[in-house]
């Protein structure tokens, strides 16, 4: 067959597996699915080899999704595969990090034949335990574990599964909704994938995966071989639990491949914040890959050439039984630390650093006592600012590296007796650089009449704010504490009496750059807008007071500055 005929056929995949990945979206019961697209999907050949990948999606799950296929073929068998069978798991060793994930692995078969597999993954809202948080010791503390096994067989469902999982978790209509719609997509892309067989004439996935493989195994290690041969090393401090976290790196560029040491990085934590070595790897090999080959699709091939290693029990390689809960907010910060490496190879390259981890919380509403009401797990994704780029301002309250979107707080508010009484963006939060940081976001949350609720915080910066690159200023850090002034923990289930509200400051990106060499124009536009106050555009930026007060004074006629 032609190359071209290869290629379209790559880009049909593609949108196969984008189909697959909006199939969950518009199915899925948890808000953190339908609102934030924390998911995944793929499409993997008969060995388990990801072949292409949803556009929608995040790159811990998607990326960790790439070796998870291999332990479902080693743990189902593959004497015992068989058409009609649907196999899940929320192993966090084997699937992508923690229990709240729920993956989803389906053989697909055409004709009698097996060609390959379709696997996806959803964050869900509650998994029983302690609830989302980092309180546990340990991960048997932490929710219902779901080994690899089979939540169909032959096209039949495990009622028993069903019935245990039901009987542990809080919301137990929307975890097996998400299940079975986690099933389902994978069945919207099996579908597609026949109809292109059929279309194109395939009996296999044989010719068209060597393809995609090769082409970009072959891409990926060109874009290495073009590298400088150097060593160098990054390092980032951070909140942690209780005590700082310190991330430490050394990255390695050889002719064939991009290797990142994480010895010298901090031990185990007590609390559920440890990270599973391949989340660490997802997000290592994420940061790599945009630096190096952004465009090349990901897939098993592309993702070879970046190798990760990491001591044992050090907290981005947490083994069994390790707390794991959160660990987004360390496995988070490591796009970061490799950058802060990699930008002594490759300056002019990499961003600043930005908020990092999302900016995530969970509400706990149940009534207050003698009060009448219903209890709810109301989960949010919220995001701080990404940091400044060489040649351009970071983006406003967005999620870099996980690409997770912020949820509406309509829809939030939808799921429980929560109320979202402010959501904005926060001023003088991107850090001043000849590139501005971009901007963190203000929440002020509380829970309707008649309700207390516990918040569990999942929050960094708040020491430890986001570091400016090449001249550039810190980013503002975190901020947490109730109406009444009391002071709140960046991590950790805190309890919120009724009637009391929780005011969070969510941290702003880093800049970029000596901020004397901001364009003009450019402090003028972010005075106008609200971005920067007064103050920031006279201190940081030198601009004559006279100056601030003509472009005030224009905002406040609704002109232009």
């Amino acid at each position: 067959m032609s190359n071209v005929a290869y290629q379209v056929m790559w880009n049909r995949l593609i949108s196969v597996v984008e189909e697959q990945a909006q199939a969950l979206v518009r199915t899925a019961f948890s808000t953190s699915v339908r609102e934030a697209g924390d998911l995944s999907a793929g499409v993997y050949n008969a060995e388990g080899l990801m072949l292409a990948q949803a556009v929608t999606g995040t790159p811990g799950h998607v990326n960790a999704m790439a070796d998870a296929v291999a332990h479902f073929i080693r743990r189902i068998g593959r004497q015992n595969i068989n058409e009609g069978d649907v196999y899940i798991t929320n192993d966090p060793w084997e699937g992508t990090g923690h229990l709240h994930d729920v993956t989803v692995v389906s053989p697909s078969f055409h004709k009698g034949q097996h060609v390959g597999f379709f696997a996806c993954t959803a964050h869900v809202v509650d998994i029983g335990g302690r609830g989302f948080g980092a309180d546990a010791a340990s991960v048997y503390e932490e929710g219902l574990y779901i080994p690899i096994m089979k939540f169909a067989d032959r096209g039949t469902v495990d009622e028993t599964l069903i019935r245990i999982v039901r009987g542990n978790v809080r919301e137990p209509d929307q975890l097996v909704g998400d299940m079975y719609a986690l099933a389902t997509c994978n069945e919207i892309g099996h579908r597609r994938l026949v109809e292109m067989m059929d279309e194109f004439d395939l009996v296999d996935l044989e010719g068209i995966g060597d393809f995609i493989l090769e082409n970009s195994r072959r891409a990926t290690l060109e874009r290495i071989a073009a590298l400088p041969r150097e060593s160098a090393t990054g390092e980032m401090r951070i909140d942690g639990f209780a005590t700082p976290i310190d991330l430490k790196v050394k990255l390695t560029i050889s002719e064939d491949r991009m290797h990142c040491d994480f010895t010298g990085t901090s031990g185990l934590d007590k609390k559920g914040i440890n990270v599973p070595l391949v989340y660490t790897k997802a997000y290592a090999c994420y940061a790599l890959k945009c630096a190096v080959a952004p465009e090349i699709p990901n897939n098993a091939a592309s993702l070879a050439p970046f190798t990760i290693s990491a001591p044992e029990n050090s907290i981005v390689n947490a083994v069994h039984p390790a707390p794991v809960a959160l660990r987004h907010v360390i496995g988070h910060m490591i796009p970061d630390t490799v950058y802060d490496a990699l930008d002594k190879i490759l300056p002019a390259t990499v961003p600043a650093e930005g908020a990092g981890c999302l900016c995530n919380f969970q509400v706990s509403l149940r009534p207050a006592p003698g009060k009448s009401g219903r209890r709810s797990e109301v989960l949010t994704f919220n995001s701080g600012g990404a940091g400044a780029r060489p040649t351009v301002d970071g983006l406003n309250a967005t999620a870099f590296p996980s690409g997770v979107m912020t949820m509406p707080i309509e829809a939030t508010e939808h799921t429980g007796p929560v109320i979202i009484w402010r959501k904005e963006l926060r001023p003088d939060s991107g850090g001043a650089g000849e590139y501005r940081g971009g901007l963190g976001q203000y929440m002020e949350v509380g829970a309707t009449a008649g309700h207390e609720f516990d918040f569990s915080a999942m929050f960094d910066r708040v020491d430890h704010p986001a570091r400016g690159r090449q001249g550039g200023q810190d980013g503002a850090p975190t901020t947490i504490a109730q109406d009444d002034g009391t002071r709140m923990q960046g991590k950790g289930k805190q309890d919120v009496p009724e009637g009391r509200r929780v005011m969070l400051a969510f941290p702003g990106g880093a800049g970029y750059g000596d901020a004397s060499q901001r364009d003009p124009a450019l402090v003028k536009r972010d005075l106008a807008r609200g971005y920067i106050s007064a103050e920031a555009a006279r201190e940081d930026y030198g601009m004559s007071a006279a100056a601030v007060d003509a472009v005030l004074a224009a905002t406040a006629k609704g002109e232009t500055a």
